[in-house]
């Protein structure tokens, strides 16, 4: 878990309604460590994700406290969140897409790697878990804070819909795994340049600063 209370450029943090979600997914799914107020923080993600690199969380509660912070309080949530969660009971669809990130700092063949199971039917593709989402799993698992360079980070609409041309990122969605790295390697050039880290740019962009 990062030592600070809140990530730089992180603005507000999300605000869910716990008890819905609590009750609208599988109890072996729900992650403990999320905060019981609801207000949920990058950070409180990051320790569910640290947690399971250590294998004290599962894959499926690893995915619940990412989807938790990744649509918030919209109604639909908890329904999506169960329709992905009941397509891996066991999470080893996730647990696969995942297995290279969680050992080291990961390169950027195997950021493309995880990106690609995540879109192969395959593999490890779940309903309702798109690139907008998933790039938030990788980004909580495969960070890594203070290295620089090259970093997964999130690709939804709306950072997409802000990014320059030179990032490399078409307005639609569904980006295909050479996208998202043209954008990594963006972001880790502009995190260099201003002296920041990249998912600090990930959110200026997402803010349009």
């Amino acid at each position: 878990m990062t030592d600070v209370v809140v990530l730089p450029g992180e603005r507000a943090a999300v605000t869910v309604n716990i008890s819905r979600w609590r009750a609208g997914v599988p109890p072996d799914a729900w992650p403990d460590p999320l905060p019981a107020s609801g207000e949920i923080w990058r950070r409180d993600v990051f320790a569910v994700a640290d947690a399971y690199r250590a294998g004290s969380v599962s894959p499926r509660q690893l995915l619940t406290a990412v989807l938790v912070w990744g649509y918030g309080p919209i109604g639909y949530g908890p329904w999506r969140a169960t329709k992905s969660l009941g397509a891996d009971p066991d999470g080893k669809r996730l647990a696969y897409a995942l297995e290279e990130l969680t050992a080291s700092a990961p390169d950027e063949e195997v950021l493309r790697t995880a990106y690609q199971r995540f879109r192969d039917p395959d593999q490890a593709r779940l309903p309702w878990l798109g690139p907008g989402l998933f790039t938030k799993v990788l980004y909580f698992v495969g960070y890594r804070r203070g290295v620089g360079g090259v970093q997964p980070l999130i690709l939804d609409r709306v950072v997409a819909s802000q990014l320059p041309v030179e990032a490399g990122v078409g307005r639609r969605n569904g980006w295909s795994p050479e996208e998202w790295l043209a954008y990594l390697r963006w972001a880790a050039e502009q995190a260099r340049v201003r002296g920041v880290e990249p998912d600090a740019v990930e959110m200026a962009v997402a803010h349009n600063r």
